[in-house]
């Protein structure tokens, strides 16, 4: 058990990143942006990729962000350039980064052909090195004995991903917070706000939608290079369903721990892909659920998290007017 939610919630750390991403394309610009299917997948291939053609895990992890943000700009060129619907222009994106996606996983090839996956069992990858450099610490030690003290039988043995992930998580999440309080991302949130108005104010917001787009879509490539070297496998299916994921993470978190400011929101979205990815784990230890059930929960927990949060609003509401009925009542009879 523990180290099923262990494991979520280390996976939750990561997917975070990728919600943060969401968060900017779905509340901030206010943009339905699917591309963040195809671009999970485009930081996996890309930084699965480039880890095999012999490069630093590093440096392919930043080449996987850049291709996450051109895909991102592409999206916000066909909308406002190309005057397509948002959601089209997403859909489409969507779609070709599939092919994309399988060229690039191509690459590994001598021929150069579609591949749709790599596997990355017996290659360095950003976690391997993290994992070493903390168990030199001794770390891991001190942490799994104090586990041990306290009944626990089974204990993790990679606290180093847990914990260098979470400081990046973290670190994104203060940038997050810090970029959106500058001008342009003031301009940015202004735009999913109330686009004429910031257009009165002479704000290109064909600029300011574009970079909102692209920086989201790094944000996902990002989580998706993560996820690719954390699981030591990319395939080209491994992004179906992400922009769902990322959604439930995010109305989680705000119905949970609301969105009064910027850093409390940012923070709820972080809270909130981590309860998803522990409720997850949780749900398929029933017996008769199975790891092919995964989408259908992920629904279940996407409904739930719509509709409590407006049976709870509807209840205080209900309490409040009774209340406010018996004072008047009671003023009345005075």
């Amino acid at each position: 058990m523990f180290l099923s939610i262990f494991g979520a919630v280390e996976q939750g750390v990561i997917y975070a990143i990728m919600a943060l991403g969401v968060y900017l394309t779905f509340r901030v610009l206010d943009f339905p942006d699917l591309t963040v299917d195809g671009s999970f997948v485009t930081g996996a291939a890309t930084a699965s990729t480039m880890i095999l053609l012999g490069y630093s895990p590093v440096l392919a992890t930043v080449i996987a962000i850049l291709a996450g943000f051109v895909a991102g700009c592409m999206t916000g060129f066909l909308h406002t350039k190309g005057k397509i619907n948002p959601l089209l222009s997403g859909i489409l994106m969507m779609i070709a980064l599939y092919s994309i996606n399988l060229r690039i996983m191509g690459l590994t090839s001598d021929s150069a052909i579609s591949r749709p996956n790599i596997p990355l069992l017996n290659s360095e990858t950003m976690f391997t090195k993290f994992q070493e450099v903390w168990s030199n610490l001794g770390i891991d030690g001190a942490l799994n004995n104090m586990l041990q003290s306290i009944g626990v039988a089974q204990v993790p043995a990679t606290w180093g991903t847990l914990m260098v992930v979470l400081m990046m998580t973290v670190l994104i999440k203060i940038v997050t917070d810090w970029f959106l309080k500058t001008e342009v991302g003031l301009a940015i949130r202004a735009t999913g706000d109330n686009k004429r108005m910031i257009r009165s104010f002479s704000a290109n917001t064909d600029t300011l939608i574009i970079l909102g787009l692209g920086l989201s879509n790094a944000l996902v490539a990002f989580s998706g290079a993560l996820i690719a070297q954390y699981s030591k496998f990319a395939d080209v299916s491994m992004g179906i369903g992400m922009i769902v994921i990322g959604l439930a993470s995010v109305i989680i978190g705000e119905a949970i721990f609301g969105t009064k400011t910027i850093m409390r929101t940012t923070l709820a979205v972080i809270a909130g892909a981590i309860i998803y990815r522990i409720i997850l784990a949780l749900a398929l230890r029933v017996d008769f659920l199975d790891p092919g059930d995964m989408k259908l929960i992920t629904a279940i927990i996407v409904i739930l998290a719509l509709i409590l949060p407006q049976i709870v609003s509807k209840n205080k509401e209900r309490k409040r007017k009774q209340k406010r009925a018996q004072l008047q009542g009671g003023k009345g009879i005075a």
